[in-house]
């Protein structure tokens, strides 16, 4: 089968197409023929090892200190079932899927081998309403959005900004809260904001050309995708007993945010979404509703992932990037 190899951290010219064995599924494993795959900025940091010092070594420890173990990076999938292991009950031959890899990652081949049951990941079916490359834009950024937001306890007339609003974890982050009843400000770059109107927020700020942190509005809530800006800034424009959600913390930021929660009336949260199948099933009744969307800006060929990793890292992504891998 046709796979992107990555055989050591380095620029998106560190990817390769190869041919490589076709895996075969254990008892307990799918064999799932991969249709659609996507490019986040968490597999360009993975490929590049563009972490903060305080988040390297422990990942290089997770994945590989000169290069990433697993050579197939990719978290996000949606395909079709080709074969089943013994064990499987829940799934069957000719089931369309869609969900996430984990850190097995492996998503950038023609076929990938993952477990019907695991905690690490999660895969549910497609319904027919979507495409392929529709529903491997849903796992990642709205499972993480929609953790946030619950975590939050977002609420009707509720208040809350997004930072980094035009992302993959940004655009679902804004259309939940709306769902939810909370009035929205988006906080992105100026190409963004059509975008972030388009899908209903009520204010938009570019962060290039003002500070949202210094022009005396407060929110109830706080959602930053970004990691990049002033903790202190933020909690100063949160209302009391307000929420600072960090989907990409620091350590600093992590140390900083507990010591608030325990000794001020403010609260910060932050922690990666756990990977369950009834979340996503949430988000696929939504958007089988019309309830939420997910937005994607670029398609690419599997030959072109480096290309893809190269736009993702410009900054200048709308949503998600998806790669097409068979189209029949």
């Amino acid at each position: 089968m046709k796979a992107i190899i990555c055989t050591k951290y380095g620029s998106p010219d560190v990817l390769q197409l190869r041919e490589v064995e076709k895996p075969t599924p254990k008892s307990n494993e799918v064999l799932i023929r991969v249709h659609a795959a996507s490019v986040s900025a968490g597999d360009c940091e993975l490929r590049g090892m563009r972490l903060p010092l305080s988040w390297q070594f422990i990942a290089r420890i997770g994945f590989g200190f000169r290069g990433p173990r697993r050579k197939i990076l990719g978290q996000e999938f949606a395909g079709e079932i080709e074969s089943i292991g013994t064990e499987v009950k829940q799934f069957k031959k000719g089931d369309q899927v869609f969900g996430t890899t984990g850190f097995s990652l492996g998503a950038y081949a023609e076929y990938v081998c993952l477990p019907a049951r695991s905690e690490t990941q999660v895969m549910v079916t497609k319904p027919p309403s979507m495409t392929f490359e529709e529903a491997t834009a849903v796992p990642v950024g709205g499972l993480e959005a929609l953790h946030f937001l619950k975590r939050g306890n977002i609420q009707r007339e509720q208040k809350i900004l997004v930072n980094g609003a035009g992302g993959s974890i940004g655009t679902f982050a804004v259309q939940l809260a709306r769902y939810f009843g909370a009035k929205v400000t988006g906080v992105d770059s100026a190409e963004k904001l059509d975008v972030l109107h388009s899908i209903g927020v009520d204010q938009v700020i570019d962060y290039t050309k003002e500070d949202f942190t210094k022009n005396g509005q407060s929110y109830d809530a706080i959602l930053d995708v970004t990691g990049k800006i002033s903790f202190s800034g933020c909690l100063g424009s949160l209302n009391p007993g307000g929420l600072l959600l960090l989907a990409n913390p620091t350590v600093p930021q992590m140390i900083r945010g507990s010591w608030t929660s325990r000794t001020g009336k403010k609260k910060v949260i932050f922690g990666a979404a756990k990977q369950k199948a009834e979340d996503l099933n949430y988000l696929k009744e939504l958007i089988e509703a019309g309830k939420i969307k997910p937005i994607i800006d670029r398609h690419y060929p599997l030959e072109q992932i480096p290309e893809a990793h190269r736009y993702v890292e410009s900054g200048r992504k709308k949503g998600n990037v998806v790669i097409t891998i068979f189209s029949g």
